[in-house]
């Protein structure tokens, strides 16, 4: 393998050999402000993933150190997600009750999993997988994350016993439990919260998750509260992880492959998201293909060493770019950092109440927040709104994984129905006499009386090969007077299949019975290729093909006024 292979499967050969000296002090500057917010973002997510504290910062380190070496982004951050660690609830949710030993190796097992998917999906070089979720379904897909994971949140911020069941259900459950609720924890969930808003509205550029969770602890500690009924997370033990591989049996692994495939679908997009606000702040163009790879790569390590799932992560890039971070040197010191907090500094997270972790993720999600977009939606595209609308409520009403597989079979099949009806349009002459647009949008475009010029803007193949012949069919039937000639403009067709060529046998089969000749202008050469060898130039007729729309109507006016000589004549 040469040089340049092994820098595009390991990239930090590329830029570690042209490290600057002075790129070092900004680097350290982010990974400790990166570190600030992972370690209270991390504890907080792995309530979502519905395990220990202790596990959302086992994610943190490797997955860091892999996506350094493999990563191909300069500044993007790796780490626990909320989205992802939902999903993961829910996929090891079905397999074992949440708490017991037996999910949380389920839960270390998927990561495992997805690595396993992501890394094999880079290898085949499936970067393009992430096109399968349009916009609007990814948009409510995610507003119905956020729902429901604050949701999910809220027993734990109010001290209220938490309810179980779909978003509507658990609603009303904790609206019927909130009369057992006491003034103390609310006080410091709420208070967490409200602090949080604070610091991130007056104080942007100071850690607020740490802040927040350094003064819960004191409050906590000062008061005695955890002897009130305050739920804190306890002795977590100062111990770096140990790698091995979870206690599951192969069989589970299979289990857990419908929810892995989620997982990376979703991680992957939100990664590319990650990647993008990344290189807009200079953080280079990464490939879609590499990423695949080192996010494998991260997950195994996550999986291995006692964590869950690890993503790009949009908020946190943004830290670390607002911080000044110039290479991925930044988070290997956050790494690094998480592993002397593992080691030397659980004990002083002994008093943490889970109300305030719960506010952190609260806060996490509400910027998250999807309405301005859907609101664009409506006022653009009221059809895609309504398809944001159906993941948001996939979510809601049948869950999260169901979502899912909501959001990308609503996705397909846009994307089926769109490829199965291209735009089409009859077009006419403009008055510069040279060229052609549709009559629709232009009433000043010329038509002649006996042709029909139609276009179809797409590849004339199998899905939209049907449509194709009905829309011109249609046309006929619609115009003014007779149609004696039909132009097919197809300078936007780049491509021809079997069943596109035999369409268009099909279609010169119907208008010759009517009486009608089909003619072909500006097809692209390599079109034309393809036509010929299906023998298709041969039905149409050579005569028939023409350079340019122009040339074709200059025929057919030709030919009119032969055939309107021979009239006179006889």
């Amino acid at each position: 393998m040469n040089v340049s292979s092994l820098q595009r499967y390991f990239p930090i050969l590329k830029w570690l050999p042209r490290y600057q000296r002075r790129w070092l002090r900004p680097d350290l500057i982010a990974g400790l402000t990166v570190w600030m917010v992972m370690v209270p973002e991390a504890m907080a997510y792995a309530g979502i993933a519905h395990v220990p504290p202790l596990m959302g910062l086992y994610t943190v380190p490797l997955p860091l150190f892999a996506y350094a070496i493999l990563g191909s982004s300069r500044l993007m951050v790796v780490g626990p997600d909320s989205a992802t660690a939902l999903i993961s609830a829910s996929v090891v949710g079905g397999l074992a009750g949440a708490g017991s030993a037996r999910f949380m190796a389920l839960t270390s097992a998927l990561a495992i999993a997805v690595g396993v998917f992501f890394f094999v999906f880079g290898l085949l070089k499936m970067g393009w997988i992430a096109s399968f979720i349009s916009q609007p379904v990814m948009t409510g897909f995610l507003e119905g994350i956020v729902l429901v994971t604050i949701l999910g949140q809220v027993p734990a911020l109010l001290g209220v016993p938490e309810a179980h069941g779909r978003f509507f259900v658990k609603l009303w459950g904790i609206i019927q439990e909130s009369s057992q609720m006491s003034w103390l924890v609310p006080a410091i969930g709420l208070g967490s919260l409200m602090l949080l808003f604070l610091l991130r509205r007056w104080a942007p550029r100071l850690p607020a998750g740490l802040i927040t969770v350094t003064l819960a602890i004191i409050l906590v500690t000062m008061l005695g509260l955890a002897e009130d009924g305050v739920r804190v997370v306890g002795m977590l033990g100062a111990h770096l992880p140990s790698l091995r591989l979870p206690d599951v049996a192969p069989s589970d692994y299979l289990k857990l492959i419908p929810g892995a495939l989620a997982i990376v679908l979703l991680g992957y997009i939100e990664t590319l998201a990650s990647d993008e606000g990344a290189a807009l702040r200079g953080g280079g163009e990464a490939d879609p293909d590499q990423e695949l790879i080192a996010l494998g790569a991260a997950n195994l390590g996550a999986g291995v060493s006692g964590g869950f799932i690890a993503v790009g992560s949009l908020s946190k890039t943004s830290v670390a770019m607002s911080a000044g971070g110039k290479t991925q040197l930044a988070y290997v010191f956050t790494g690094v950092l998480v592993l002397l907090t593992l080691r030397f500094l659980m004990p002083l997270l002994e008093n943490l109440p889970y109300a305030t972790l719960a506010a952190i993720v609260i806060a996490a999600m509400m910027e998250l927040d999807q309405t301005r977009k859907l609101a664009r939606f409506w006022h653009y595209n009221p059809l895609e709104f309504g398809l944001a609308m159906v993941a948001l409520f996939g979510v809601l009403i049948l869950g999260v994984l169901p979502g899912v597989g909501l959001g990308v079979a609503l996705s397909l099949l846009v994307l089926i129905w769109r490829s199965a009806h291209p735009g089409v349009a009859v077009i006419g002459q403009m008055p510069d006499g040279c060229t052609y647009r549709d009559i629709a949008r232009h009433p000043e475009a010329r038509t002649f009386p006996g042709l029909l010029i139609f276009r179809i803007d797409a590849q004339l193949t199998f899905p939209d090969s049907s449509y194709f012949v009905a829309s011109v069919l249609r046309e006929v039937a619609r115009a003014k007077e007779p149609v004696e000639v039909v132009i097919v403009n197809a300078e936007t067709i780049n491509d021809v299949d079997i069943t596109g060529a035999d369409a268009l046998k099909k279609l010169n089969a119907k208008l010759a019975k009517r009486g009608i000749d089909l003619w072909l202008a500006q097809v692209k050469d390599p079109v034309f290729d393809k036509l010929r060898r299906m023998e298709i130039i041969d039905v149409i007729g050579v005569s028939h093909c023409f350079k340019s729309v122009k040339e074709a109507v200059i025929a057919f006016e030709r030919q009119r006024e032969k055939l309107a000589s021979f009239k006179s004549e006889t």
